[in-house]
């Protein structure tokens, strides 16, 4: 895997709507934090200005604005201003091969899972984190620091999680792939389709069903793709529902630690990161190792 350079005051990013649409003047805080605070020279995407239907501007647009930063040999990152719905539209049709010889940062989560895991499948790490639309949130500053240190060169060396009941013991070491849950089971049996073997596996999601979590849990156990997991994260699943003609009967996390039952890796549940404003940035394809102790969780990076 490709570690992109590391950013330096005065580089050059990109920031573009790669998603949905969304008021330009939401994004105001975070432009003027790439600008002032991190010293950083930006241009700014035509998908900003955007709008068609609920997404930012055409398919072709968006695509367009992501390509034409992956191909500006100028630009040092390409931060996705948020999420929604729509990468998963315009992900087939992007050309990530000069990336190769000048590889550089995409930032994002949720829908941008899939254009994370674009990245993945050709030897470039990526960072899930956060975007510039929630950059000026204060409830969101240690988010937006750990995302900082990582594009600027000072990654920590490890992350601790909280110790949940749920956690399953061991250690290993793998490739950290994945992202929104919903959006890794929509790309199975696609180009974004990512190989689970022998990786640790992070996920999360917002605003799904219980029964619709357990359904994609219950896929990628059918498919195999979990048998062959060196570990698993479980991030945050926030605004989960029941059914109400039909109560569940579990939560999130329960629905998860049922589905990985049969196998023996290490599970680590309740990691800060997802749809929350304590949202970890996470170097995704980068090699890291995962400890889970009866009094000790986290993931070690410096492997």
């Amino acid at each position: 895997m490709i570690l992109p350079p590391f950013l330096s005051p005065g580089d050059t990013v990109g920031v573009v709507a790669p998603a949905s649409w969304f008021p330009y003047d939401e994004l105001a805080e975070g432009l003027a934090i790439l600008r002032h605070r991190w010293q950083l020279t930006v241009i700014e995407g035509a998908s900003l200005h955007a709008v068609d239907g609920p997404f930012a501007g055409s398919d072709d647009l968006r695509r367009a604005d992501l390509q034409r930063l992956f191909d500006d040999p100028t630009v040092r990152a390409v931060f996705a201003a948020r999420g929604g719905y729509g990468c998963y539209r315009i992900a087939d049709g992007i050309d990530l091969s000069g990336l190769q010889a000048n590889p550089k940062w995409l930032i994002g989560f949720s829908d941008v899972t899939v254009l994370l895991s674009l990245f993945c499948n050709h030897g470039l790490v990526s960072m899930h984190g956060l975007m510039p639309r929630q950059f000026g949130d204060p409830d969101r500053a240690e988010s937006l620091e750990s995302l900082r240190q990582w594009l600027f060169g000072t990654p920590p060396t490890h992350y601790d999680a909280p110790v949940h009941y749920l956690n399953r013991q061991g250690q290993a070491s793998g490739q950290l792939v994945g992202g929104n849950l919903t959006m890794l089971i929509n790309s199975l049996g696609t180009p974004t389709d990512l190989d689970f073997s022998g990786k640790i596996l992070f996920i999360e999601d917002i605003d799904e069903t219980f029964f619709s979590l357990d359904r994609m849990m219950t896929q990628l156990r059918r498919s195999g793709r979990l048998a062959g997991l060196a570990g698993l994260v479980v991030g945050q699943f926030t605004d989960m529902r029941a059914n109400l003609s039909l109560p569940f009967g579990k939560d999130s996390y329960e629905i998860i630690a049922d589905a990985v039952s049969s196998y023996a890796y290490p599970v680590l549940f309740d990691f800060p990161a997802g749809h929350v404003d304590y949202n970890m940035a996470l170097p995704m394809g980068k090699m890291v190792s995962l400890v889970v102790q009866a009094n000790d969780a986290r993931i070690n990076f410096s492997v």
